[in-house]
């Protein structure tokens, strides 16, 4: 019996996006279609099997820098939920390449809450597996600042709950603009455990 179900729960690709270079800037640059390896994303500033640890994992690596598996290889958010975050930051949109975004899917409710070890099953054959959710930071609220003075600030508390989630590839292929995806879920339960830690 299959630990990870599929759903009856598709999206399409709204938009891809790639970034070349973190240092330079956080904005992607928009692409029709992209090559996927185990890698991540070819061209993808974030790609690579291992990484260096971040502010992100501190809990665990206190030592920033230090070689990790690399399961943000890819960001993903929702066309619905950039939507939401552009009306509570009271403009008419925020554009998936400020915010560093490689995949953004349309169809897929609460997209941010899908589940760890969710697999994102593209028509194409490529597989998508979700690490965690995406939490907001400044540095989308930085470009989105230029670009929209006085805004930038909003942005944190607007992408709250809605800033997607970081995700590493499965198994490799091609994903193309207007590709129809399956969501496929892990059983749901709540480690009781937790809150004693």
């Amino acid at each position: 019996m299959p630990i990870v179900s599929p759903t009856d729960i598709t999206g399409t690709v709204d938009w891809l996006g790639l970034v070349a270079d973190r240092e330079v800037t956080l904005c992607a640059d928009p692409v029709t279609e992209v090559e996927v390896t185990y890698a991540g994303f070819t061209g993808e500033y974030h790609g690579g099997l291992t990484r260096g640890s971040c502010s992100r994992v501190l809990a665990q690596y206190p030592e920033r820098g230090t070689e990790i598996r690399n399961t943000r290889q890819i960001t993903i958010l929702s066309a619905e939920e950039l939507a939401d975050i552009a009306a509570a930051m009271e403009l008419e949109s925020v554009n998936p390449e400020w915010v560093g975004a490689n995949l953004v899917l349309r169809g897929i409710p609460d997209l941010t809450q899908m589940p760890p070890a969710s697999r994102l099953v593209f028509e194409g054959g490529v597989t998508i597996t979700v690490d965690v959710e995406n939490g907001p930071c400044q540095f989308p609220a930085q470009v989105i600042e230029k670009i929209h003075p006085g805004h930038g600030k909003r942005f944190k508390s607007a992408a709250e709950g809605r800033r997607g989630v970081t995700a590493w590839v499965e198994r490799e292929g091609r994903i193309t603009l207007g590709e129809t995806v399956r969501l496929h879920v892990p059983p749901q339960r709540i480690y009781r455990h937790a809150a004693q830690g």
